[in-house]
């Protein structure tokens, strides 16, 4: 095969120029997978979160309450609570009485005094002005009228004794055989076992609701005042 002198003839590439070449195509194979392999894994930790919070929304509604509505430690929204605004309720140390919207009352002006509350038990009524202070120190406070059977006034009586910032006493201008009240919460019951008196004991007692937190229940009144 002969060649014409007057045309440049193809040369083949430099080793060099083919190594770089080669380098650049196997850099950007490289980089595509590394893309993929990280949008497949951000797709899949999308996809798991996604699960989780459906798998928790489920289990809210199983457990009676709404997404992000906050329960107790056992689980589910308490049935039946009443609740007031805690900003409306006032707080200041009056003398005398004080005529309060609901009985047993949840909040309010109150006398200086507060009824022992370090899981106290009264045979008798207590004036309405020292047990909202108790109730301003974060504790619950358990009363009962004269349609509360025996057997529950003393389940109740000794779970009082056991725990702390509580208190108990018979109230008898109450509706409910049973109420539990908490600063700004109440919530009514008829017996001792029911489960809503675990889960107000334990969402309410020194609960995100007290306006004292860490103020005492000892060293007020031990006695009801006559």
């Amino acid at each position: 095969m002969s060649f014409d002198p007057r045309y440049p003839q193809p040369q083949a590439p430099a080793p060099g120029a083919r190594s770089t070449r080669n380098r650049a195509i196997a850099i950007g194979l490289s980089a595509a997978v590394v893309a993929g392999l990280v949008a497949f894994g951000s797709f899949l930790l999308l996809e798991n979160s996604a699960a989780d919070e459906k798998s928790d929304n489920a289990s809210a509604a199983h457990d009676g309450k709404h997404p992000g509505e906050h329960g107790d430690a056992k689980g589910g929204a308490i049935e039946g609570l009443k609740s007031w605004d805690a900003a409306k309720l006032g707080r200041r140390h009056v003398a005398g009485t004080v005529d309060y919207p609901m009985k047993p009352p949840v909040g309010g002006d109150h006398n200086a005094s507060w009824m022992n509350c370090d899981g106290d038990v009264y045979e008798k009524a207590l004036p309405d002005v020292n047990a909202v202070h108790s109730l301003e120190h974060g504790a619950v406070w358990v009363t009962y009228n004269g349609s509360a059977a025996e057997t529950d006034v003393a389940a109740l009586a000794e779970r009082v004794e056991k725990t702390p910032f509580t208190l108990m006493s018979p109230y008898a201008g109450q509706e409910g055989a049973i109420t539990l009240s908490a600063w700004g919460k109440q919530v009514t019951v008829d017996s001792a076992d029911d489960r809503r008196v675990d889960q107000f004991l334990t969402e309410y007692v020194q609960g995100a609701q007290t306006p004292e937190p860490g103020a005492p229940c000892t060293g007020g009144l031990a006695t009801v005042p006559q």
